[in-house]
């Protein structure tokens, strides 16, 4: 034995976002990857791309060291289903369950991407007017916390924090956001959605200092929408 510590084997999944990815790595080497663009539909296909990718990489889910979800925001059914079936897995295979935002997702597919002293912006789709946005610095440190915010006021929301600093602007809404950011100075825009694969480099850099016994909680920045029948309403309900 050379005690050497092996690579964790790790499933990474996201179903909060405008689709739904899957990888199984070990390490940074994948093993399976599946990507759906398909809008809605998480709950009937995350758990049978979490079995393809398994049997392509050629591993029992014993075999599993980490299990990595997307927690938010984006669809919340999507982060329910994802939560879920995060929790199942660990369930069922003593895993431990590491949680990662969409804007972290993003931010971790950034690693090439270089601008100096410059800031990122990540913008991600609502699926309503306003956009779910966080800024990091250029080391990918957020600068803090993410909001729900109207296009309209992220110009003079980010001037009061950055300045004309150089600006990459990335995410599923980074075209939308930019629109809103025509007048800045050195504005560059990187589309890039949240997958599997950012949650994947997230987990791997967190692992080692992981808290034991954390649970992942989802991040929701705006209340679910909610009908109420008539009669609800009457009622007062």
């Amino acid at each position: 034995m050379t005690g050497v510590p092996r690579d964790p084997v790790v499933l990474a999944f996201d179903s909060a976002g405008l689709g739904c990815s899957v990888v199984v790595a070990s390490g940074e080497t994948v093993l399976g990857a599946e990507f759906d663009a398909a809008m809605h539909g998480q709950a009937e296909k995350l758990l049978p791309m979490v079995d393809s990718v398994m049997h392509r990489a050629g591993l029992p889910a014993s075999a599993l060291d980490i299990i990595a979800v997307t927690v938010g925001p984006g669809s919340f059914t999507g982060i329910r289903i994802g939560l879920a079936a995060a929790r199942g897995i660990a369930h069922a295979t003593g895993a431990p369950v590491i949680g990662v935002t969409g804007f972290e997702a993003v931010a971790a597919g950034l690693a090439g991407s270089s601008l100096g002293a410059g800031f990122i912006l990540i913008a991600l789709e609502s699926r309503r007017e306003d956009l779910y946005v966080q800024l990091f610095d250029h080391l990918r440190v957020a600068l803090g916390p993410p909001a729900a915010t109207m296009p309209a006021a992220l110009n003079e929301r980010l001037n009061g924090i950055i300045g004309a600093a150089p600006l990459l602007v990335a995410g599923d809404a980074a075209q939308r956001a930019a629109r809103s950011l025509s007048q800045r100075p050195d504005t560059m825009v990187a589309d890039s959605a949240p997958d599997a694969a950012g949650v994947l480099r997230v987990a791997l850099c967190r692992w080692p200092l992981r808290a034991q016994g954390a649970k992942p909680m989802p991040l929701y920045l705006r209340p679910p929408d909610v009908s109420f029948s008539k009669r609800d309403r009457r009622v007062g309900r």
